[in-house]
């Protein structure tokens, strides 16, 4: 499996728009895009080659809701930039490491993205994103 790059790191929110306006305002950082994907809203700030995710839903059975109630507003998960997410997510089930996603689905900005299950990360949540063709 080739990994590319760290291509987010994602953040759980309470409010969307308190967050994206710390991050411009103490930081300076710029919004790339917002972002619906099912009940969870996303808003990307590239910085360099990486981009800081933030995460916010409504929706109390979503994954986001859940960790929010666990850790509150805090880091949720490392995403990986893979070359080939079928064949990543082949040899990751070859090396006997389970998945939350056992194929690719629709993801931020056209990617396809899988998540790991933490059973076999040691507790952290890693996601991994093959981005579409063009994308910078």
């Amino acid at each position: 499996m080739k990994i590319k790059r760290v291509e987010h790191i994602a953040i759980a929110v309470h409010n969307m728009a308190e967050s994206m306006a710390m991050l411009q305002r103490t930081l300076g950082l710029e919004l790339d895009y917002e972002e619906a994907i099912g009940s969870a809203n996303l808003a990307m700030f590239p910085v360099g080659e990486t981009s800081l995710e933030l995460l916010q839903t409504d929706d109390p059975n979503s994954p986001i809701t859940e960790w929010m109630t666990e850790h509150g507003q805090s880091l949720f998960h490392l995403c990986f930039e893979v070359e080939d997410i079928d064949a990543a997510l082949d040899e990751l089930r070859a090396k006997g490491v389970k998945l939350r996603d056992e194929t690719a689905k629709e993801g931020h900005g056209g990617s396809r993205i899988a998540f790991l299950d933490p059973a076999s990360t040691g507790g952290i949540v890693i996601e991994l994103a093959e981005l579409p063709a063009g994308h910078d």
